[in-house]
């Protein structure tokens, strides 16, 4: 049974860092991806960034280009998205999310296995 499991959210204030981690377990997928999507409240949930399991391609969306970046450890189990130059816009719960078949997709429904989800909260 895959599960993901996020951890690392917390409240901050604008212009600070967070780092956001995502173990992954129970899956031998030969190929797949890891995204992390955010939904803040009264919004549709949306991608953030993704990257293969191998770590050697990413994608971000363009609100968190330059100050987001993703990561993968070299089991490919453990994701990480070290967040900087935090804005209040960026509040939302975070989810990691495993896609065993495509590459890089931005379509939350893509998505196969999602994690529970970690708030992260940014003061102005």
């Amino acid at each position: 049974q895959v599960h993901l499991a996020e951890s690392g959210g917390g409240l901050v204030q604008a212009g600070g860092s967070l780092r956001l981690s995502c173990v992954s377990s129970g899956h031998t997928f030969p190929n797949y991806s890891m995204g992390w999507f955010r939904q803040a409240p009264g919004r549709e949930r949306e991608f953030v960034a993704a990257i293969s399991w191998t770590g050697s391609s990413s994608d971000y969306a363009d609100s968190v280009k330059d100050r987001f970046t993703i990561s993968i450890d070299n089991t490919g189990h453990t994701l990480y998205l070290q967040m900087n130059s935090l804005k209040p816009e960026d509040t939302a719960v975070y989810y990691c999310a495993l896609d065993q078949r495509r590459l890089l997709s931005t379509y939350d429904y893509h998505y196969d296995y999602w994690g529970q989800g970690t708030q992260v909260t940014v003061s102005s």
